[in-house]
């Protein structure tokens, strides 16, 4: 972990002095745990992407003033995606959404959680793109865009039995690499 905090300083340093190629370092880090913390508060798509690319921009006219206090980053970000997913969820009320606002949105962010969340969601990111080609497709195909496995295995020109077993390996690997990092 203190690889990550002397990361995370020198990089919001550089990026406070205006060196745009610490800024996209620092965007390449979390972008993938702000949405996902984003997603999980607006709930669709669309709007997580949204969100997460306001508080990137937040983030981008705050850092040459930010003082980081802690090891990371990503506690500051998920305090400001919190705030940008509730102006998402005002507008989208005040534009005609029906939906309740204040189940959606928790009154305190557990960081904790969330970072444990963050560090689990790159865990299993990391062991999917260690998934050779194939492999990768199927879960791409089957997981991602609910394939059968017939229709994948049309697809891929491979048998339904390739694709049944690979992904039942696929999952598994996923599952465990989900629980060594949710494991203390």
């Amino acid at each position: 972990m203190t690889d990550d905090v002397i990361d995370d300083r020198a990089l919001l340093a550089r990026a406070a002095a205006g060196s745009d190629a610490a800024y996209r370092e620092l965007y390449r880090a979390y972008a993938r745990p702000v949405y996902w913390m984003a997603f999980g508060l607006v709930g669709n798509a669309s709007d997580a992407e949204d969100v997460m690319q306001e508080t990137f921009v937040v983030a981008w006219r705050k850092i040459p003033s930010l003082r980081l206090e802690g090891a990371s980053l990503l506690p500051w970000l998920a305090t400001v995606c919190r705030l940008q997913a509730q102006n998402r969820l005002r507008a989208r009320r005040r534009h005609g959404a029906h939906e309740p606002l204040d189940d959606e949105i928790p009154s305190l962010v557990d960081v904790e959680t969330q970072v444990v969340h963050a560090q689990t969601m790159a865990a299993i990111l990391a062991a999917v793109d260690r998934l050779g080609d194939l492999d990768r497709e199927i879960l791409r195909l089957c997981a991602a865009e609910g394939y059968g496995y017939e229709a994948a295995a049309a697809s891929l020109g491979v048998s339904h039995g390739t694709v049944r077993n690979r992904l039942s390996r696929i999952r598994s690997r996923m599952r465990t690499t989900a629980m060594e990092t949710e494991t203390p």
